[in-house]
């Protein structure tokens, strides 16, 4: 299993475009400690050929373009891209799709919640229905996207996307409005998790022994954007578990054997990005690495 990080940070990137926060200050002054990332986004292939895509950043243009393996080989219109699977509606997860209109043929799986937001909105409509093939994916049925990869949806605490939000809302609720993925080929399994508001025991079992686990970093503390004067909303507000803290998710991963461990989906003001930071040491201590744009992993 080949898996290619094209964006590590949260919605907005890092820096954010109208962003002066502490770290972004570091970034638009081309501090080392840090490096700029796009919007969460992986490409997963099981040979290197045929490339499913988990999410579709709206910097996806850009991300293909820094990947050679998802440049087109043959003459004419082509790509290697076969599919994109997508874990929530979120804009951060789903705006990249109107970078795939060029006439492309490729397969589109994600829940049918997320799908019937789609639809709802016109704009996708732009996406030519007998090129692009939509499927609904289930919460624990197996898939298979493309040759050599067996995926499958869990159910993980969220919440709907900011633009479906109601007056009542449910955060912390297992449904398919938010999903984990598992992926396997051949002996290796690993997980896609860049949205997760709470850790449950279900969770930790299902994930012991895993070779890779990919989670939900967007903040180190709860309160960290109400800090930062930058929101009224904390992470548990926004459907994400937050690093720090007794419920965090540094204590809640602590005891679960994983063989490796990546945060991903990381905003701009979480205190990681900055290298050498002690929030970054706390994390590193405790066996995490911080996903970066490029990164690559083999399994």
């Amino acid at each position: 299993m080949q898996i290619k990080v094209l964006g590590s940070a949260a919605g907005g990137g890092f820096p954010q475009w109208n962003c002066g926060c502490a770290n972004c200050r570091l970034a638009w002054n081309g501090d080392s400690r840090v490096k700029p990332r796009t919007q969460s986004s992986l490409a997963i292939s099981a040979d290197g050929i045929s490339w499913l895509l988990l999410n579709a950043s709206p910097d996806l243009r850009q991300q293909i373009l820094a990947t050679p393996a998802l440049h087109p080989s043959e003459a004419g219109r082509s790509s290697p891209i076969r599919g994109v699977v997508l874990t929530n509606g979120d804009v951060d997860h789903v705006a990249g799709l109107l970078v795939l209109r060029e006439s492309q043929a490729f397969d589109l799986f994600a829940s049918p919640f997320i799908l019937a937001e789609l639809a709802k909105n016109t704009l996708f409509g732009v996406l030519n229905p007998d090129l692009v093939k939509q499927h609904k994916i289930h919460v624990d049925a197996d898939f298979s996207p493309v040759d050599g990869l067996r995926i499958k949806a869990i159910a993980v605490p969220g919440k709907v996307p900011l633009y479906a939000e109601a007056a009542n809302i449910a955060i912390g609720e297992e449904s398919e409005t938010t999903i984990g993925l598992e992926i396997r080929s051949g002996n290796a399994r690993a997980y896609y998790i860049p949205g997760c508001a709470r850790l449950t025991d279900g969770l930790r079992q299902r994930i012991a022994g895993a070779d890779l686990l990919l989670f939900d970093g967007t903040t180190f503390t709860d309160d960290e954007m109400v800090a930062q004067h930058l929101s009224s909303k904390t992470a548990w507000r926004m459907g994400h578990i937050a690093m720090s803290g007794a419920q965090g998710s540094l204590a809640g991963w602590a005891q679960v054997p994983v063989a490796a461990k990546v945060f991903i989906h990381i905003n701009n003001t979480n205190p990681v990005l900055v290298e050498g930071s002690s929030a970054r040491r706390s994390v590193e201590a405790a066996g995490w690495q911080i996903a970066e744009d490029g990164m690559e992993i083999d399994l």
